[in-house]
Formats: C-alpha cells, sequence, structure tokens
C-alpha cells in the first residue's frame, strides 16, 4: 500500500518575484487571492525609492533579483530602455486601450519598452486652506509670482536629488517655463526664501502649516487632498488641503509593470498573469486608496474620495522621456548649484 502523501512532499508552489519600490501597498487579501489564484508565492523585494529600485535592476541584469518589476515610471523609462533588461509582453493587458502613456507616442495601448501602464498621478503644489484663509492672502495664479515678497519664505520644495516628486517638479518647471527660464525663477526663489527638504515626509509632515510647520505652500500630489480626508479621525466634507495648479508647476507620473529580461522561466507564466492581475478591477480600485494613484485601465472608475477630493489638471508640463533621461542629471546639478551652493 502507498503511503498518503505528507504536507512536506506535497509540491512546493513555484516562486514569483516582484521587485518594487518601498512605495507599493496592495490589500493583503488581493495579494494572497492572486497567489491562490496563480499557485504562486509571490516575493516581493522592496529596492528603495524608484531610482534605486531601477539601479539595482540594472545593475544586477546578469542575475536578476526578480521575474517582474512594478513602479517603473515615465522619469525612468529612457534609462530602463537603454539598459536592455526587459522583455516584451503581449498579453491582454499589453493590447487593450489605456487611459494613460509611458511616453509620449505610446499609442492606445501606452505601452513603451515593454513596461504596461498600471497607474498615474500629478505632483502639484498643495495648500493650506485655513493658512492662506486666516491671512487673507490670495492664493499665487503663476509661477512667477511666488518670487514676489507676499510669498517670501511660503514654499517648500524637495531636493532632486533626494527625491522623486522633487525630481518631477523640477522637471515640471523646466517643461512649463523653458530651461532658462525655469533656471531663472529657481534663482529668484532662492533670494525669496525657498526652503529644500530632503524628501516627501520631511516636507509635508515637519514643513507644512498644515502638520504644524511653517511653510503653506507644498510640493505634494493632487491626491494628497483626499488623503486627507480618507485618514481623518473626524468625518470631513472638504480637505483642508488644496491642489495648486500653475503652469510650469504640474507633472505626470506614469508607472508601469515589466517582465525581466533573464528571470525564472518556470515562474514566467505567473509573472505575465501578475501583470494582468495589477490591471484588473480590482487593483485598479484598490491602489487609488492604498498607493493614492489613479487607475490606467481605460473606464475604470474613481473611488468615491478621489472623485471628491482629488481635482485633476486640465494640462500638465512633461519634458519628453528622451529628454529627462539625457539631461536628467544636468538638470539636477544645475539645480544644486543654482539653489544650494
Amino acid at each position: 500500500m502507498l503511503a498518503a502523501p505528507t504536507a512536506a512532499s506535497a509540491k512546493t508552489p513555484t516562486t514569483l518575484r516582484l521587485l518594487t519600490h518601498s512605495s507599493f501597498d496592495l490589500p493583503k487579501e488581493l495579494l494572497a487571492q492572486f497567489e491562490k489564484d496563480a499557485g504562486v508565492k509571490l516575493q516581493i523585494v522592496k529596492a528603495g525609492d524608484a531610482g534605486e529600485m531601477i539601479n539595482k535592476l540594472i545593475l544586477t541584469r546578469a542575475k536578476p533579483l526578480a521575474d517582474v518589476v512594478f513602479g517603473i515610471d515615465n522619469t525612468l523609462l529612457y534609462r530602463v530602455q537603454a539598459a536592455n533588461v526587459l522583455d516584451t509582453y503581449t498579453g491582454p493587458a499589453a493590447q487593450r486601450p489605456a487611459a494613460v502613456g509611458m511616453a509620449e507616442g505610446a499609442g492606445a495601448t501606452g505601452v513603451v519598452a515593454g513596461v504596461v501602464p498600471v497607474d498615474h498621478g500629478y505632483v502639484t503644489l498643495n495648500i493650506d486652506k485655513a493658512w492662506f484663509a486666516q491671512k487673507g492672502l490670495a492664493l499665487p495664479t503663476s509661477l512667477n509670482e511666488l518670487t514676489l515678497p507676499a510669498y517670501r519664505r511660503l514654499l517648500v520644495v524637495q531636493n532632486p536629488a533626494t527625491s522623486s516628486p522633487g525630481q518631477a517638479f523640477l522637471w515640471a518647471t523646466i517643461a512649463g517655463l523653458g530651461e532658462a527660464a525655469a533656471f531663472e525663477w529657481w534663482a529668484r526663489m532662492r533670494a525669496n526664501g525657498v526652503k529644500v527638504a530632503k524628501g516627501w515626509t520631511e516636507a509635508y509632515y515637519t514643513d507644512f502649516t498644515h502638520n504644524g510647520g511653517t511653510r503653506p505652500i507644498v510640493v505634494s500630489y493632487a491626491s494628497s487632498p483626499a488623503a486627507e480626508v480618507f485618514y481623518a479621525k473626524e468625518k470631513l466634507t472638504a480637505s483642508p488641503t488644496a491642489n495648486l495648479f500653475l503652469k510650469g508647476g504640474v507633472f505626470r507620473q506614469v508607472e508601469g509593470v515589466a517582465l525581466i529580461k533573464g528571470g525564472n522561466p518556470a515562474a514566467r507564466e505567473a509573472a505575465g498573469r501578475f501583470i494582468e492581475f495589477l490591471r484588473s478591477a480590482p487593483v485598479q480600485q484598490a491602489l487609488q486608496t492604498s498607493m493614492w494613484m489613479l487607475p490606467a485601465e481605460a473606464g475604470a472608475a474613481r473611488v468615491d474620495v478621489m472623485q471628491q477630493h482629488a481635482s485633476e489638471p486640465t494640462a500638465y508640463n512633461n519634458p519628453p522621456a528622451a529628454q529627462m533621461g539625457r539631461q536628467g542629471k544636468a538638470w539636477q546639478q544645475r539645480w544644486t548649484r543654482v539653489v544650494l551652493k
């Protein structure tokens, strides 16, 4: 008589390795359901911010850390494309029309260099509504107005060398104002007392007046007012913060997912299923209040808090992806000379 198989002798599920940034966050029950449906064990490798993640992806190309990568955004697309570290995915999610593209000229599917769009959002200025109401100060209507004495020491930004929203905001100023005019603006802002924080957390939770700081204008996200309502201890009908969409002050970020070249062949089918999972209706809804981004799936509904409190700009200012890739480092270095040295 043959003995019944023990738990130890049962087939061990394939491990699917996901490389992602530290902000990746989806409900545990959704991830568990994916593992069950795909018959895999999902191993999430968080690699710091998106820039650090891309560095690790490129440096480990000979022996990849993972099978699939999420969090490649349009600011980093050119670097990934040049490094040739991704494989093409041709499943349904890569063939359906998307609400956004990974870069200009992407076509209806939004796919560029094998990267399938998953979500998008906007880096922009947020203001503390109560502070401006109390001071009776009109909101600025242009970036140039922020250089006037009335707005001295009111803005906090993040260092573009250490912060992705800081980098996005710098690039928006360049695309919206023109390179020469943008750096002239930054020089005037330095003279007008702009404060530079290392990252978003410091700027938003330490320097922003809404959280006890001294700066009533902060570089943040268009979804931040919705997050304020969502996380409030008491029920709010209006957000205490608001978006300030100014020309040269809005950047559209698009994040995507892709297959990693040289990943485990045994996990390739599961990696494709994970791409489909990220574009599924439950995930496209959940990411709106877990990662505070908007869906890339065409026609996906906005959750109530995002629909009511996360206003979207009618225009944004992005340099071309290739230009960001070629000139991004030089722009950061020039910004450091103009603003900090």
